[in-house]
């Protein structure tokens, strides 16, 4: 399927909250390819972050507008305003990590913005379709069991139980109201637009960087960590597919495969002919309070009902970052 809209008829229109962030630049792009029109949302419009949009070629097509997911008013205003048919909710405090320093400020901008933007669908009377951002994070540690969409929820940090809260709003709104309203419980996805901020981009980076002459030191907390690590271009079309189903639900997106931070370093370093273990030591400050040992999951119901299936696992991720690091710094691999 290449397009959206028939012949002769508007195209559809998409509003992305969030679309400043990776997952938004590459959705964005991904839509305007279907022959959508797109509208993002900033909390400053004049001064959003058009960065990634910029990198994807598609800055241009894109209408930034200015909405604050903590405000009734803003929310229903933007939502009135642009009048999409679908809704992809990609916006809120992002990072695991931060969290812990910013408990308040990541459980009301994720909680109460699904919540302002279920409410806004309610009062619009609107058909809208509407996509909430989840995280595997919800399931805590999951052993060495891959968690489905049955597995219960075990947070373990203040991201991940706003992300539950979330969840479970979406759920109650499509029971009570009938909204077409779901949620992708992803797994960690990464790309070159990752910031830096996060440990994939971090390790890459640093790589890159003393592959090219510098004689940093990396510093890292636990190594020893498991995720399943997927690629965030192949995740946002699992996005739209899940409001393209004849009844939505939840589903569980991943790679499928489960590897250790230490594994990824090591890839990470091995792409640019380095020894990783000269060149990163572990740091006990940067442990955080609580943290998921091992996370997997299974994503076999998507493949089943959704067509969708990771094509880059851990292993090809590395590469990919490891690529676009490359070009960045000018060192060679």
């Amino acid at each position: 399927m290449t397009t959206t809209s028939e012949p002769g008829t508007p195209p559809r229109r998409a509003l992305i909250c969030g679309v400043g962030g990776q997952d938004g630049a590459y959705l964005a792009r991904f839509l305007i390819a279907k022959g959508y029109e797109v509208v993002g949302t900033s909390r400053d419009a004049a001064n959003a972050q058009r960065a990634g949009l910029r990198e994807l070629g598609v800055d241009a097509r894109v209408r930034v507008v200015s909405m604050a997911p903590n405000d009734f008013r803003s929310v229903l205003q933007t939502v009135a305003r642009a009048a999409p048919d679908e809704i992809y909710n990609l916006a809120g405090q992002t990072s695991v990590g931060l969290s812990f320093d910013q408990p308040v400020e990541t459980i009301e901008s994720i909680v109460i913005g699904v919540l302002n933007l279920l409410e806004a669908i309610r009062f619009v009377e609107r058909p809208i379709a509407f996509y909430n951002a989840g995280s595997s994070e919800c399931f805590g540690d999951t052993g060495e069991h891959r968690a489905t969409e049955e597995t219960p929820f075990r947070p373990r940090s203040p991201y991940a139980v706003a992300k539950v809260c979330a969840h479970n709003l979406v759920v109650n709104y499509r029971d009570a109201y009938g909204m077409r309203a779901c949620t992708g419980i992803l797994s960690n996805h990464e790309s070159p637009l990752r910031p830096e901020r996060f440990v994939t981009q971090k390790v890459v980076r640093a790589a890159s960087r003393i592959a090219a002459g510098s004689a940093e030191t990396l510093s890292l907390g636990n190594l020893d960590i498991h995720r399943d690590w997927g690629w965030a271009p192949e995740y946002v079309e699992a996005m739209w597919l899940m409001l393209q189903q004849p009844a939505v639900g939840d589903y569980v997106i991943a790679s499928g495969r489960t590897a250790s931070l230490e594994h990824f370093v090591a890839q990470a370093f091995a792409h640019f002919g380095l020894d990783w273990q000269k060149h990163v030591r572990v740091d006990p400050t940067l442990l955080r309070p609580s943290d998921i040992r091992y996370g997997a999951a299974d994503p076999s119901l998507a493949r089943r009902v959704l067509g969708w299936q990771a094509q880059r696992q851990v292993d090809g991720v590395v590469a990919g970052m490891c690529e676009a690091a490359a070009a960045l710094h000018g060192s060679k691999n």
